[in-house]
């Protein structure tokens, strides 16, 4: 019985006709399978897979960034590959299974567009039904219990990306500054309190202050219609560049990063911005 399972698996795999999606759950049941299957991905749990799939998504986001759409294809497999492996760890727990997920989905995308699959008229600005789009979801949470204000916000995302979350959250009931301006006079004191911490405070009150400066950046982010962490992906990717143009500097005259000063770098640091600014 269990080689006649193997073999039903392998010949799925092998059959290009097969349907991609079934074909990719039969993988996965036999990669699970207690007795024929890996023992890696028998180990493996819920907790365990779940920073897979943040990497998995972030890769994705990044095939996409650079525009790499062979990769962004690999990568979305991958992704998907998350949620056939979730998908069977529930089904085996009899908590539900992958047909369950895309009809659930299917469900929920029909019920947040009424006015593609229902009687609302489609003549709305995308500002009206983004509105009509929270008041559904604000139904929903309501249905499910989740009385506050800033129930359900995944304590799982990025901190960054939670923040934004939690003040938009805030400012559908009225709590926000009514412009930037105000914003950056926050940081500005969030700023000062950091600098105080440092010189007079322990450690722990340092943290806080720096966290309490990132939360308000965060904020200014949103009300400059900003996402704070695909700019910090791209500040990032801007360092890495002009960094690696000092270490291709220094490489020409046989140096290294460690063989050179600050000043020295600082100086390349700019010729590489001059040049970008010039490309």
């Amino acid at each position: 019985m269990e080689d006649a399972k193997v073999s039903a698996a392998i010949d799925l795999q092998a059959d290009p006709q097969a349907d991609p999606v079934a074909r990719l759950r039969a993988i996965m049941r036999a990669l699970r399978d207690p007795e024929t299957g890996c023992p890696w991905d028998i180990a493996q749990d819920f907790t365990t897979i779940a920073p897979y799939t943040i990497e998995e998504a972030y890769e994705v986001a990044d095939a996409i960034d650079r525009q790499d759409w062979a990769e962004l294809r690999g990568e979305l497999g991958d992704l998907l590959l998350q949620v056939v492996y979730h998908a069977q760890m529930a089904e085996e727990a009899g908590h539900f299974g992958f047909d369950d997920i895309a009809r659930g989905i299917g469900d929920k995308m029909v019920a947040r567009h009424p006015h593609v699959f229902g009687p609302d008229s489609r003549d709305k600005s995308a500002e009206q039904q983004t509105r009509d789009w929270e008041r559904v979801k604000a139904a929903e949470r309501a249905q499910r219990g989740a009385s506050g204000v800033l129930d359900d916000v995944a304590l799982g995302l990025p901190a960054l990306m939670r923040a934004v979350k939690l003040q938009k959250r805030a400012a559908r009931v009225g709590f926000d500054w009514p412009e930037a301006g105000e914003v950056l006079d926050k940081i500005a004191e969030e700023s000062r309190e950091l600098v105080e911490a440092r010189d007079s405070l322990g450690p722990d009150k340092v943290a806080e202050e720096f966290g309490d400066l990132l939360f308000v950046m965060a904020n200014l982010a949103r009300h400059l219609d900003v996402d704070p962490e695909a700019a910090l992906r791209d500040a990032n990717a801007k360092f890495t560049r002009r960094f690696r143009a000092i270490e291709a500097a220094l490489a020409a005259a046989g140096r290294r990063p460690q063989d050179s000063d600050l000043a020295e770098m600082d100086a390349l640091w700019n010729a590489a911005k001059a040049a970008e600014r010039k490309a």
